[in-house]
């Protein structure tokens, strides 16, 4: 659930649900995120945007283990994995006093920092594979190559958009795709953000030399394309990071 996108006046109602009658409205009862996760895990995407009042009843939640609809005096158990993420500074919203310390620190248990796609340019050829396998199926099409200069095009870029300029500047070149062999128009790299645009490129690329593409049956070719740029993929890297993506690419919350 993206926090972020839900309007502060029904996001206690999206999470914890509510009863028939309970605002205007509400016409029947209906079930929240936390009640329908029952036993499972519920993803809060962007959870520095909630607002304050919510913050406090989500406090609740984690450490009581119970909630109530909204409109409702009856509690319910509360029996499920919370997982939250942000592209925010959550300690710097807390000095700011945009959110709650003991929140930030009741959700703080494991965390996990995904640096900025520049800083782990390995999983780039892993993502492009994914990517263009994804789009190339929805399309009709067959790629079974791509240009290295297209690739180090790829490494060389600063993504300042990350993982979804990406996977839009992946989809686009496959719309426009006319051969089996996969290649990107430079200047989609270089015009919304010119002034961190492509740097240098790797020695020894030429526009003719191709690279086979990636079968998600075959890892040892990814494992390849990766060497030839420079890269060394961890072993079972590729298998757990395209499984966790693809989880993740299902719910569109790249």
């Amino acid at each position: 659930m993206n926090c972020a996108a839900i309007p502060a006046s029904l996001i206690a109602s999206e999470l914890f649900g509510h009863e028939k009658g309970a605002f205007t409205g509400a016409t029947q009862r209906r079930l929240g995120r936390f009640e329908l996760a029952e036993e499972g895990t519920i993803f809060l995407d962007e959870i520095g945007e909630l607002p304050a009042e919510t913050q406090i009843t989500l406090l609740h939640v984690l450490q009581e283990r119970d909630f109530q609809r909204v409109g409702s005096n009856q509690s319910i158990r509360a029996n499920a994995r919370v997982i939250a993420a942000t592209n925010r500074d959550l300690e710097a919203a807390i000095v700011e006093g945009k959110f709650r310390s003991d929140l930030f620190y009741r959700l703080n248990v494991f965390p996990i920092e995904i640096p900025p796609l520049r800083e782990r340019k390995e999983d780039i050829p892993l993502l492009v594979e994914y990517f263009i396998d994804r789009f190339a199926r929805k399309a009709g099409k067959s790629i079974h190559g791509m240009n290295k200069k297209t690739l180090n095009l790829f490494l060389s870029y600063p993504w300042p958009g990350n993982i979804r300029e990406l996977q839009n500047v992946v989809e686009r070149s496959v719309i426009v795709c006319e051969t089996e062999n996969f290649s990107v128009d430079e200047s989609w790299l270089t015009v919304a953000f010119p002034s961190v645009g492509i740097t240098s490129l790797r020695n020894g690329t030429d526009d003719g030399d191709s690279l086979p593409w990636l079968s998600s049956t075959r890892p040892t070719r990814t494992t390849g394309i990766a060497r030839s740029c420079g890269f060394h993929l961890r072993k079972g890297g590729r298998e757990s990071f395209l499984r966790a993506l693809g989880a993740e690419l299902c719910a569109d919350s790249v």
